[in-house]
């Protein structure tokens, strides 16, 4: 019988390191995607430390359109085949997108929006023949117009309306689809982003090891969404009662006092 593992992307850090040490200890067997091989060797060794079974390591850039083709050679190469896919890797950059750097503003596409689209339809079959699941992280921000996080914030939109339409579309075939959508995590996001947290991130707070068990709960309990934290799941009620014009205007205010 082929050995079935949980496959989870960026996971050298943040949200993906915590959402690794969670499947595990709930006895996945876990295969670590993300750019720095050093990070990810560290946490396949202390997994295994812990009583887990090694996880399979692949360095690779998610941005690289390469990346899809290069995990699902390392898989084969295993003889392994996917119970769990959890995308997860995903960065934003701060400003105004018209001053950005063009090409960085388009690898926020690539990773957070092409690689996961990429990934969710490549396994699909197998995830559908396992029963399984996918775990699509998302962002509060998914919810929200972005100026000065353009790219991201529409990323994230994307990540929620696909995520849901996957569900409609699996579901029926035995597959979990869930999207998680956190609000600020103290993470390496916000300094590869270019700001500091801010406000928002203290009262809205939640720890990357919440989100993670948020998240996996969520997932096997085949939630729709799961939305860490008391103060986020009100921001998609609140919303309702604005006008769209007027959340923009407020977010763009916002975002920019972070300058």
């Amino acid at each position: 019988m082929t050995e079935r593992v949980t496959l989870i992307t960026g996971a050298s850090a943040g949200i993906g390191a915590e959402l690794a040490r969670v499947f595990a200890a709930n006895g996945h067997r876990l295969v670590l995607a993300a750019r720095r091989a050093d990070r990810l060797e560290a946490l396949a060794s202390e997994i295994a430390a812990k009583g887990g079974t090694r996880p399979i390591v692949i360095a690779c850039d998610l941005q690289d359109s390469s990346a899809g083709d290069k995990i699902a050679a390392a898989l084969a190469a295993e003889g392994v085949e996917l119970d769990h896919l959890v995308n997860n890797a995903g960065f934003g950059v701060f400003g105004e997108a018209i001053k950005r750097d063009r090409a960085e503003q388009i690898g926020i596409i690539d990773v957070n929006i092409r690689a996961l689209t990429d990934l969710s339809l490549r396994f699909a079959e197998q995830l559908v023949k396992n029963r399984g699941g996918i775990l699509n992280v998302g962002s509060v921000a998914g919810f929200l117009p972005g100026p000065g996080m353009a790219v991201y914030y529409a990323s994230k939109a994307y990540v929620i309306s696909f995520t849901e339409a996957l569900r409609g579309e699996l579901g029926p075939r035995g597959v979990r689809v869930t999207v998680l959508c956190p609000g600020p995590v103290p993470s390496e996001f916000q300094a590869r982003a270019g700001f500091m947290p801010g406000v928002d991130s203290a009262v809205l707070n939640v720890s990357a090891a919440d989100v993670a068990k948020d998240a996996y709960r969520g997932l096997m309990a085949n939630k729709r969404a799961v939305l860490p934290g008391l103060g986020i799941k009100i921001v998609p009620f609140l919303l309702r009662f604005f006008p769209r014009g007027f959340i923009l205007n407020a977010v763009g205010r916002f975002q920019m006092r972070k300058r």
